[in-house]
């Protein structure tokens, strides 16, 4: 099954492709390996989701956010390497949380995301190396940032 069927058969559509809001690419290719930029939780219907964790989110608040950060990012790989089926594994995740200093739960934020990828891939390929840490600002004040590398076929 593809990754777009695999979508349809969630009940999930991939948003817009955003476009950078500063001096970088979505993403790099080098070798084998796919190193995407950051992106935060962008709406299909235009703004993004705003917030604090520990403050005026909830934890499930910022699983939302996250998973709509994995399906954007999901929206810039294809965009930068022309189909989703080509990727063959995720290698690392990087996970930034808008939160305040006593908020713990960054990693079931960034489960979110996370939780995403292993729907699509399975849990071999879908799952890799993956760190969720807390920040104390996010641009535009969003509530989740996430970066990733993949490895991919040809």
């Amino acid at each position: 099954m593809s990754i777009a069927e695999r979508l349809t058969e969630l009940g999930l559509q991939l948003p817009p492709v955003p476009k950078p809001i500063g001096n970088y690419v979505a993403g790099v290719q080098v070798g084998n390996l796919l190193f995407m930029s950051g992106i935060g939780p962008r709406l299909p219907e235009g703004g993004v989701i705003t917030g604090k964790l520990g403050a005026d989110m909830t934890v499930e608040q910022g699983y939302d956010a996250a998973l709509v950060v994995g399906l954007n990012m999901l929206a810039n790989i294809e965009s930068v390497i022309g189909s989703l089926d080509r990727i063959e594994r995720v290698v690392k995740v990087l996970g930034m949380v808008n939160c305040t200093p006593d908020f713990n739960d960054m990693p079931k934020v960034i489960n979110g995301f996370s939780d995403l990828f292993v729907e699509l891939l399975g849990p071999e390929r879908g799952r890799g190396a993956r760190s969720a840490v807390g920040m104390v600002s996010l641009p535009n004040q969003i509530a989740v940032e996430v970066e990733m590398v993949l490895q991919i076929a040809p």
